[in-house]
């Protein structure tokens, strides 16, 4: 396993000041559209928000993505929904860029937390407001991104109660 995925955590204390720069946030977003997806259909779009108010009305209006409020940067995953074949995959396909996002915010000492948006209503509406994303498009989730003012242990581990080996 990499050190990167045994470093990853969900951060939601960051540094106060210590910006994200645009160089930062265009290696996070390669890394995102570097994810696999079905067909290769590519079913994201993406918001880099470094804008405080923007930040700050986040951290308002989601209920679990308060961090913002400390944060410097954030990542909105727009999914695509009507976009490519087979249709219907874009919840996998969004996922897997946000995976090599938060992948490469540890890569590069970052922080960040994902928190999501689909599937629920309220979310999705007043995340499509603030941002205005037209329909068919929708927020997916929103990434908090910073330098880390906290370490938390980690909390995965390997159970191979959880596998069915075939052999």
């Amino acid at each position: 396993m990499t050190a990167v995925i045994e470093c990853r955590r969900s951060i939601r204390k960051f540094q106060a000041g210590k910006q994200v720069t645009v160089e930062q946030l265009n290696q996070l977003l390669d890394a995102a559209m570097r994810a696999p997806s079905a067909c290769n259909s590519r079913p994201w779009e993406f918001f880099a928000i470094t804008k405080r108010e923007v930040l700050d009305e986040i951290a308002r209006i989601h209920p679990h993505a308060r961090m913002c409020a400390s944060a410097t940067a954030a990542i909105v995953v727009v999914a695509l929904p009507k976009e490519g074949k087979p249709s219907g995959y874009f919840p996998q396909c969004c996922g897997a860029a946000t995976q090599n996002i938060l992948l490469e915010a540890a890569s590069q000492g970052l922080g960040a937390c994902w928190c999501g948006v689909y599937p629920k209503e309220a979310r999705i509406k007043s995340m499509r407001e603030l941002l205005d994303i037209k329909e068919p498009k929708f927020p997916f989730n929103v990434i908090a991104i910073g330098y880390p003012d906290e370490e938390p242990e980690s909390r995965g581990f390997f159970e191979e109660s959880k596998v069915t080996y075939i052999e």
